[in-house]
């Protein structure tokens, strides 16, 4: 399980104060000073994650955000599920693999559901901010499988020693070369976006961990397989 540094409490969370510079050499000789700063609890634990969360109004849940929501299905579906995720968060890449691709062929597919994955960097956050800067530096109906990789080849670069060497190799299995690889992970303004995504989810909708889900703004209080996703969904549409 990830979980938070010791320095968070049972309310609130805040990231030590980093310089880019100290984002695991992601850019070498990056000289951003900007300050990391998550007043929120951060945690990869499925339990831990769904609790605590109040039902959230569908048009509330669905503001603009600080990043453009990029979703996978009609924007007429009768239901919206959000997921808040990381990409080094092993309980949202397992999943992705193994309960997404059902979901997908039932709902999305099926033109029922609309589906939305909002950025919610967990420990280690550097390499989280990085991997999701690199979901969002192309195209944004590319930015899914960007992440989909991220979690499919989890195991290979979130390692121990040089993060920025084995994020590149994924990387660049995706097109990236190293002057774009090393233009990405030095914009600050989109650093700061991801961030504010992931403080609007805390702050607004009473996120604490990853994966947290929506569906119809009702959160999903159960472990996240098909079975307890058909419990909300299926009502949902006989409705309609």
């Amino acid at each position: 399980m990830r979980t938070a540094p010791a320095a968070a409490s049972s309310t609130a969370f805040s990231l030590p104060a980093v310089s880019w510079r100290q984002v695991r050499g992601f850019v070498a000789g990056a000289a951003l000073s900007a300050l990391l700063a998550f007043p929120l609890i951060a945690t990869a634990d499925p339990a831990f994650a769904q609790r605590g969360r109040k039902a959230v109004p569908v048009e509330e849940l669905m503001k603009p955000q600080a990043l453009p929501d990029v979703a996978s299905g009609p924007s007429d579906a009768p239901v919206t599920i959000v997921e808040y995720a990381s990409v080094t968060c092993p309980h949202c890449a397992d999943f992705h693999k193994r309960v997404f691709p059902s979901l997908k062929s039932k709902y999305i597919d099926t033109g029922k559901v609309r589906f939305i994955l909002r950025e919610f960097p967990t420990s280690p956050q550097e390499a989280a901010l990085g991997g999701f800067m690199l979901a969002r530096c192309v195209a944004p109906e590319k930015r899914d499988a960007v992440i989909g990789a991220l979690f499919d080849k989890q195991a290979e670069w979130l390692v121990d020693g040089d993060l920025s060497v084995s994020l590149f190799k994924v990387a660049k299995q995706l097109g990236f070369t190293q002057e774009a690889f090393d233009k990405c992970l030095s914009d600050q303004k989109l650093m700061e976006s991801i961030e504010a995504v992931a403080l609007a989810g805390s702050k607004t909708y009473g996120v604490t961990g990853t994966p947290s889900f929506f569906v119809n703004g009702k959160p999903l209080e159960a472990g996240a397989t098909l079975a307890e996703f058909d419990k909300l969904i299926e009502p949902l549409l006989v409705k309609k």
